[in-house]
């Protein structure tokens, strides 16, 4: 995949214009999908979630965000919860847009994904304890066709054979679910072109 320029995704992402859906009972959530240059491709970072019984998504990768909370607008809620679980500071990176927001298939949730664009230096993520990594994975990755399977996954103590894609890096669990979503209503957007 040929990268892209920031000014580039943030055109292709305003064509979307998604509004703030009306409370539907869902827990409101957000997440912050975080691109950088990384040579000759461009690099979208995931962390993986530290396995934890009451956590619903433990163990799996995501992107870094969590709840709204009360008063807060759901940018407001990436950003936050990025700084939280992996110490990067959103406030000073270029906002290129928002997805479509999302629900969940087993979960009463709703996700807004903000999507931001760290163009030159700007230090590595510093997981909390509810990260246990957060790796940069090149599009390249993941748009081989190779790399995309159905995969059989677990969540809630049921067995699911999923969409998924198999990441370049060894020992990680496939994206899969909210997170493979996102990422790929992204990949579609950018590749359309």
């Amino acid at each position: 995949m040929t990268p892209l320029a920031f000014e580039r995704i943030a055109h292709l992402l305003a064509r979307l214009r998604p509004d703030d859906p009306p409370d539907d009972g869902r827990t409101r959530a957000a997440v912050a999908m975080i691109l950088r240059h990384g040579g000759d491709d461009m690099e979208m970072l995931f962390i993986e979630r530290t396995a934890n019984e009451r956590d619903p998504w433990s163990g799996n990768l995501a992107f870094p965000g969590g709840r709204v909370e009360q008063g807060e607008e759901p940018r407001q809620a990436a950003e936050r919860e990025t700084g939280e679980e992996i110490g990067l500071d959103l406030g000073a990176v270029p906002c290129l847009g928002r997805l479509t927001d999302i629900a969940g298939m087993h979960l009463p949730v709703r996700v807004s994904c903000f999507v931001y664009g760290i163009d030159g230096p700007y230090g590595e993520p510093v997981p909390n304890d509810e990260v246990s990594d957060a790796f940069w994975v090149r599009m390249d990755d993941l748009t081989a066709a190779e790399r995309h399977v159905i995969a059989p996954v677990r969540f809630a103590e049921e067995a699911f054979d999923v969409p998924a894609i198999r990441l370049p890096q060894p020992g990680k669990p496939v994206l899969w679910g909210l997170t493979y979503r996102l990422a790929m209503q992204f990949l579609e957007i950018v590749t359309k072109r």
